[in-house]
């Protein structure tokens, strides 16, 4: 079935390109945009960020939506034209998109006959204005698009039926044609890069059929455009049955317009298992198949033996098409080591599959700048926020350890950060739905796991340092969760106030990274015990930042919101200046000018108010054990604070010190309310009385600042605190075991057979997006 065969794969070496998540979808009359989500719209300095990854090709928007929605005549092209020309200043070889998980402008749809003719014009005043681009998407992912569109019912024209499907397919294959006759009109040598999500569904023997027949309509899109698909494809009673007529097949056969490069997007969840036991699984991912109940989950949730990966599924492609391969969208939502591994797991395929024979060129990193709404499948406007190798949460788009890997990969330097050690969640005994798991097909265990890596634990560990406090034994927690190879230590492990403990430990451990969360925490006996508070605030975080400086290994130390005085009526920001009003507060103002000084590539975290569910003796748990039981509860308000749920502090302290950020950093859940406003909130989200709660001003031995509330200049990288509230009221009562699962799976709910990029993170709301 092979229509163009390639050869000499080896000659080529592997290319790392970039992607931007640009979808301009629609919902009903809404329209979501990711480049103005993301900034990237009013942002031309991005592109500069881009190059400096070494990518050498970039999938990149020159929509018709944005640049020529009301047609032709009124087309602007002052966007594409800065940023298009900045791309070859910069070497970067751009790969047009034209029309991205979108619909094109408001007049028309993808079941639009005239959509096709009109993509075209718009192609071919591309090319001529860009005569020197050579790469061109027009369509992305036809038939996950059509999918989405006119099968599930997600997005514009909302169809929900196999005709809507095929005729939404139809209408974006044919568009792909006229398109690249318009442009090759133009530029003989543009090429053609198309691509879809690649992944394959594996069953139960009950719904074997179902699976074989998903299994057959991946390859659609890429069949039409091959002229592939006539009386003899093994889908066309199916395409006839949908009533329309056979000549819209057959005139793909009379107009091949094969590509010139398949591009493969793969998700952790391309890779489905439908099971006709739906009771065994998870609600949401329950429905029907063909008439039977079934679940439809990711197989990576429910297979004792993980799947291969991709290398698999390229070779499978290969040998259907025999057209060169890049893999042009390889993304995760995960938490920063797990998006490190994925990345790993992909280019080694990628150069497994290679070896093997297959022509692949390329893979792409997805997306540069991150995307948003994706756990909606972009239906909806909540905020939620996956980065990528760019984190636009900042002002202005901060590099992440993926960035660096980037920068690695495409210099072929070798990868250097010690997270690349560990397995990632889809290969990790956690990541089930159902127990027991579902028994791997003999089928799919007799496959190669030649294209991916799994290594074992001998990653230089994290060093944690507070064995014994609520802080400490977070970190060992969220690490052990996140397969990050650590150390939980004790004062007696390394006494960080005494240079020979610190020598003897970092020795003995040999660590990349040191959590620092001990310290004297009792702040109103500081008052009367100032030489102790310094020694273990200060003089300690000051000489363990020069041993970790001597050493190259990265500090995350801790700092408060009392080192300020309260006089301002907003909330703080990194750059204010400290004035603390007690011991407590001055032995952290110190400790700050001392360990930035001692080691400049240190983080810095001032937090707040801790709650959370792995404690019993946090502000927020006493309060609600009080009012649940009818006993009064007295909390202070005259002093306004922002609180900060620990699992949240710590999966985004982590993240940051993978991403060896430094400097002072302010983390919280944001807000500004009362210590018993804060109670009052938590007891009305839990559904208690709270008609015994005091609230009233309270004296203590040591002065409190009347207004700490934080925020951030840096970033606002945790969920507001309406939604950690919660979750942690969710979590609260819940067995610890429990607590865990529920982690892991209460942010994975998507429709059913949605297809891929279900979510692994906490949901984010507030979100900066800044200029040049």
């Amino acid at each position: 079935m092979n229509p163009k065969k390639s050869t000499n794969s080896h000659a080529r070496p592997l290319e790392l390109w970039g992607g931007l998540e640009c979808t301009v979808n629609r919902v009903r009359d809404d329209y979501f945009s990711q480049l103005d989500r993301n900034g990237h719209a009013g942002r031309a300095c991005d592109i500069r960020r881009f190059a400096a990854t070494g990518i050498r090709a970039i999938r990149y928007p020159v929509l018709w939506e944005r640049t020529a929605p009301d047609g032709l005549a009124s087309a602007d092209w002052s966007w594409a034209d800065e940023r298009l020309n900045a791309l070859r200043d910069e070497g970067v070889t751009p790969i047009a998109g034209l029309v991205h998980h979108g619909s094109g402008p408001r007049h028309t749809s993808l079941v639009d006959p005239l959509f096709a003719e009109q993509l075209a014009e718009y192609a071919g005043a591309v090319a001529a204005r860009y005569p020197w681009i050579e790469h061109y998407t027009p369509v992305n992912e036809p038939c996950t698009t059509a999918r989405f569109a006119g099968l599930y019912g997600v997005w514009y024209p909302h169809g929900r039926d196999d005709r809507t499907f095929i005729e939404a397919l139809l209408v974006q294959c044919r568009a792909t044609v006229l398109a690249m006759r318009a442009i090759r009109a133009v530029n003989p040598h543009a090429k053609l890069v198309q691509t879809d999500d690649l992944g394959k569904t594996y069953s139960t023997p009950e719904l074997g059929h179902v699976a074989e027949f998903y299994n057959e309509r991946r390859w659609l899109a890429w069949d039409l455009l091959c002229g592939m698909v006539g009386p003899e494809h093994k889908l066309w009673k199916y395409l006839m049955k949908t009533g329309i007529d056979a000549a819209q097949f057959l005139w793909f056969r009379e107009n091949p317009c094969p590509p010139d490069i398949i591009g493969v997007n793969y998700y952790v969840t391309s890779e489905r298992w439908l099971d006709h036991r739906p009771d065994r699984f998870p609600a949401h991912h329950r429905g029907v198949a063909d008439g039977i109940p079934c679940a439809d989950i990711e197989a990576s949730r429910v297979l004792a033996t993980p799947t291969p990966g991709i290398a698999p599924l390229l070779s499978e492609i290969w040998d259907r098409y025999g057209i060169p391969l890049a893999i042009t969208e390889a993304h995760i939502d995960a938490n920063r080591e797990d998006q490190l591994r994925w990345l790993l797991e992909v280019w080694e395929a990628a150069q497994q599959s290679q070896q093997n024979g297959v022509d692949v060129r390329a893979v792409t990193v997805w997306s540069l700048l991150g995307s948003f709404d994706w756990n909606s499948l972009v239906t909806q406007n909540k905020g939620y926020y996956e980065p990528g190798p760019f984190d636009v949460r900042s002002p202005l788009p901060r590099p992440t350890a993926l960035a660096k890997m980037m920068t690695e990969l495409s210099s072929g330097a070798p990868l250097s950060h010690p997270v690349l050690r560990g397995q990632g969640w889809w290969r990790r005994p956690g990541r089930f739905l159902c127990h027991p798991p579902v028994a791997t097909p003999a089928a799919l265990t007799s496959i190669s796991a030649d294209g991916h890596r799994l290594v074992g634990t001998g990653a230089a560990p994290i060093l944690i340092l507070g064995a014994t406090g609520t802080l400490g034994r977070a970190f060992a927690r969220v690490c052990r969760k996140r397969n990050l190879a650590f150390r939980l230590l004790s004062r007696q492990d390394m006494d960080i106030a005494d240079a020979a403990s610190v020598e003897r430990a970092l020795a003995v451990h040999q660590p990349w990274a040191v959590i620092n969360t001990c310290g004297y925490v009792r702040v109103d006996e500081a008052e009367h015990d100032v030489q102790r508070c310094l020694r273990e605030n200060t003089a300690g975080p000051a000489i363990l930042a020069a041993a970790c400086a001597r050493h190259g290994v990265h500090l995350t130390t801790f700092s408060s919101d009392l080192v300020f005085d309260g006089r301002q009526d907003r909330p703080y920001v990194e750059s204010d200046p400290v004035a603390p009003l007690n011991v407590y507060g001055r032995s952290k103002a110190e400790a700050e000018v001392a360990v930035l000084d001692e080691h400049p590539d240190a983080l810095v975290v001032r937090t707040s108010a801790f709650f959370g569910p792995w404690d019993q003796y946090n502000f927020v748990t006493q309060a609600l054990k009080a009012l649940e039981r009818g006993e009064p509860f007295v909390a202070a308000n005259d002093l306004t604070i922002t609180a900060t749920y620990v699992p949240d502090l710590v999966h985004a302290c982590l993240d940051l010190a993978i991403d060896r950020e430094a400097g002072i950093w302010h983390l919280s859940n944001g807000g500004e309310l009362t210590w018993a406003e804060l109670a009052l909130k938590a007891a009305e989200r839990a559904g208690v009385d709270a008609s015994r709660l005091e609230a009233r001003a309270l004296s203590f031995p040591a002065a409190r600042p009347a207004y700490c509330a934080l925020t951030s200049e840096r970033g606002i990288l945790l969920p507001r605190l309406d939604q950690a509230l919660d979750r942690y009221l969710e979590l609260r009562n819940v067995d610890d075991p429990e607590i865990e699962e529920l982690q892991q799976t209460a942010e994975s709910r998507q429709p059913l057979a949605s297809g891929h990029r279900q979510q692994e993170e906490t949901p984010v709301e507030a979100v900066q997006v800044g200029k040049c």
